[in-house]
């Protein structure tokens, strides 16, 4: 991959020294005789010729990748597909993060509405309650395995 970016900037030199000789050549055809006579000059075209086959291939995989392209973006049962297929995989997220949403708003209301005092006793008896042990598994399992991967 590198030795093709290599050849394309190589190619890229090369049409630029021969670009700015055919400027200077559509003066006269007494300059472009000058101009090809110049050892750049004729290094740059050899490079040039030397490479035409490589950006003739390059040019022949874009022209099929911009008509591969061109396909899709014009088939309409491939943009309907596209789009059911993101409908179908941000369906579940997007209720799934209407779901969190709604509870931690219902959370927050009733917590807020609460004026009750929690103490000692009533700590330990929400730590009986079977969401809070769900909830202190997951914290326990997520630090074990975030320390394990800190060890590696």
């Amino acid at each position: 991959m590198s030795e093709m970016i290599t050849d394309v900037n190589s190619a890229q030199e090369t049409l630029d020294t021969a670009g700015a000789a055919a400027s200077a050549a559509q003066a006269t055809p007494q300059a472009l005789l000058e101009q090809l006579l110049q050892p750049e000059i004729q290094n740059s075209l050899t490079t040039l010729i030397e490479q035409l086959p490589k950006l003739t291939e390059m040019m022949s995989t874009l022209a099929q990748s911009y008509d591969f392209v061109k396909t899709l973006a014009n088939d309409a049962t491939f943009k309907n597909d596209m789009v059911g297929a993101i409908a179908e995989i941000g369906g579940p997220v997007k209720e799934s993060a209407k779901a969190i949403a709604a509870n931690v708003i219902e959370a927050k209301d009733r917590a807020e509405a609460s004026q009750e005092t929690i103490g000692v006793f009533g700590l330990l008896k929400l730590l009986k309650d079977p969401e809070a042990q769900r909830l202190f598994r997951f914290v326990q399992a997520y630090l074990q395995v975030s320390g394990e991967k800190r060890g590696q």
